[in-house]
């Protein structure tokens, strides 16, 4: 799985809830700081420093097993698409194309397919779905609820 992770919320734990129910080991490719600010040039993201430390300490909050590995990501699908031993990605519903686009990239190089795991994503108050950007707009809070 892979993601900027900058403001951490409800959606990103269902994301690392299911990859953790799925996989013996989990990559996550956390985007590099030049990736992060690419075509979000009016937003603050936090550092890859800080995301990657807010990132480890909920995976510890979520007591989830050590069995999480974050590498820095600076494309669109990072170690994906050559590593054999791969056989699954996590993926929200807005980056199911990504994932496709992952799998005719390794069929092309005669690697395996890898299974496409798509959580939903993680309903706030309005319905709408929870994400940094309405966080970081003071719509909802990491939670989904009015801010």
């Amino acid at each position: 799985m892979g993601g900027t992770f900058d403001i951490l919320h409800k959606g990103h734990r269902a994301l690392l809830s299911k990859a953790s129910e799925i996989g013996s080991i989990v990559l996550i490719g956390l985007t590099t700081d030049e990736r992060a600010r690419k075509g979000r040039k009016d937003i603050v993201i936090n550092s890859y420093v800080i995301r990657k430390e807010n990132l480890e300490m909920l995976l510890n909050s979520m007591n989830l097993p050590s069995n999480f590995k974050i590498v820095p990501l600076d494309n669109d699908w990072g170690p994906s698409v050559v590593e054999d031993s791969f056989t699954a990605i996590i993926v929200s519903e807005e980056t199911k194309k990504t994932a496709e686009k992952i799998n005719r990239i390794r069929l092309e190089n005669d690697k395996k397919e890898l299974e496409i795991v798509i959580v939903p994503f993680v309903k706030a108050y309005d319905g709408q779905k929870i994400s940094s950007s309405r966080i970081r707009d003071n719509e909802i809070d990491s939670n989904g609820r009015l801010a």
